[in-house]
């Protein structure tokens, strides 16, 4: 097992470290890639990012506990990803070619070719908050997966995929990243769909599974049971919400960065199909483990949910394609964690930072900063994986996702109303997940929704009377 996992491992690093052959020694190749990467490449790139160690650890375990009704999370997700893509994708990369910034808030800020500096930073500081919490929760995630099939120390995992992400970013930025998300999205499926095939098997096929999850008491049932709001209402409002939290990947930089670097705005529908096709199949198999994780592994008061996948394959597989499905686990956290820490990178040297900052030692140097920092929160929280990813989805969608709206609709909002309504849509977020009601809608609702009305409801000139008047 442990050969097979440091196998893989060792040709995901050598993949991401053999990109340095293709560096030009830049900022926007570091950061952009020089705006270059194929479309087959974007496309397994952005959706081994979006998936994670969120669908390895955090959805399987929500579907080991809620069952069948747990799809409304992923049908609502994915619908809302697209359509959202729909109208922003393709326009966020013709507002990159546009204009010489290298970084999601740089292009947000700047998006019709004026400075607005005071924007960017605030976009910069706000992505920066976020993505290191997004980052540190990829790498407890990958810290409970060594933790129960290698039994290393909790800490282990932490550490281990911290160190390989500096190692293969260090040599090529971005079009590392990129490189070893393709590889690890072939692993990630892979790996999923041997445990899922080997776990159908050894029920005796499809109808030998649907009658053992037939037997767990309304595990079967298409509708959630357990939410706060019961019925029909409670499901539209469940599955809303999560629709909101899929079309807030345009709010994720992250993500959107892989978009960002196409070579040619012409071939994002070549990407999206790439992206959309791959997320489907894999959700779909992920969906699957998790509920026959509940069959095999029924002890659910007192089982840690995220831990199911480690678990059932460690109870099923040889070692060796337990140490592929570790690998793939790990590929996962370490798939986002990389893309997490580059961006907060970059809102360090691009957005926070005057612009002059172009060393390349030093924007490696802020990389590997950035990397410990993470590092030191994963290994000082005790949050779940899920709760950690939603929070920090939640917050940069809510303050992001409606300008990005807006702009790509051809409104054009002053500096100080993007930067008003960017605080306004984090805060209700945050208060809205603090006061609880995120148990009864989706937190990124209430924020994106302010952040909109924000934009389209405030008059500009009342705006700028304001200012002017504080100002005299």
């Amino acid at each position: 097992m442990i050969f097979s996992f440091l196998l893989f491992l060792a040709f995901f690093t050598a993949v991401g470290i053999s990109s340095w052959l293709k560096s030009q020694g830049t900022k926007k190749d570091y950061y952009l890639a020089s705006s270059s990467i194929a479309p087959w490449l974007v496309g397994l790139s952005a959706v081994a990012t979006n998936n994670s160690g969120y669908m390895f650890i955090g959805l399987i375990g929500y579907t080991y506990i809620a069952g069948l009704s747990s799809i409304w999370l992923m049908l609502g997700w994915i619908c809302g990803d697209f359509v959202a893509s729909l109208f922003v994708h393709k326009r966020l990369h013709k507002a990159t070619e546009n204009n010489s910034e290298v970084s999601y808030a740089g292009v947000l800020a700047n998006w019709y070719g004026e400075s607005r500096d005071g924007l960017q930073r605030l976009i910069g500081v706000i992505s920066l908050l976020f993505l290191l919490t997004y980052a540190a929760a990829q790498l407890v995630a990958g810290s409970k997966a060594l933790h129960v099939l290698l039994s290393w120390p909790i800490w282990s995992g932490a550490v281990v995929g911290a160190v390989v992400v500096a190692l293969y970013c260090l040599a090529g930025g971005i079009r590392a990243s990129i490189w070893t998300d393709a590889a690890q999205s072939i692993v990630m499926i892979g790996a999923m769909a041997l445990l899922l095939a080997v776990a159908i098997a050894s029920l005796g096929g499809i109808g030998g599974t649907l009658d053992a999850l037939g037997q767990i008491d309304g595990f079967l049932n298409v509708l959630p049971g357990d939410l706060p709001v019961p019925g029909i209402t409670g499901w539209i409002l469940f599955t809303f919400g999560w629709f909101v939290a899929g079309a807030s990947v345009i709010g994720q930089p992250h993500v959107m960065v892989r978009f960002m670097a196409l070579e040619h705005s012409q071939k994002m529908v070549q990407a999206r199909v790439w992206y959309y096709t791959w997320f489907v199949v894999f959700w779909a198999m992920a969906n699957g483990v998790g509920m026959l994780s509940r069959v095999y592994l029924p002890e659910v008061g007192s089982f840690d949910a995220e831990l199911a996948l480690p678990t059932l394959a460690q109870e099923l597989l040889s070692p060796f394609f337990v140490g592929m499905i570790l690998a793939g686990i790990f590929a996962a956290t370490m798939s986002t964690a990389d893309s997490l820490l580059l961006s907060c990178s970059a809102a360090i040297t691009h957005d926070i930072i005057p612009h002059s900052l172009e060393q390349p030692w030093i924007l490696k140097l802020a990389t590997v900063l950035i990397t410990g920092i993470a590092l030191l929160i994963a290994l000082a929280n005790n949050q779940s994986v899920f709760s950690m990813v939603i929070m920090a989805w939640s917050g940069l969608g809510s303050a992001f996702a409606p300008l990005l709206i807006a702009q790509s609709l051809g409104r054009r909002p002053s500096q100080i109303l993007a930067i008003i309504a960017i605080t306004v849509g984090f805060t209700t977020a945050l208060l809205w997940r603090h006061f609880g009601f995120h148990n009864i809608i989706f937190e990124g609702v209430a924020g994106i929704a302010a952040g909109l009305i924000t934009l389209y409801a405030v008059p500009e000139r009342a705006l700028r009377l304001s200012v002017s008047q504080s100002e005299s």
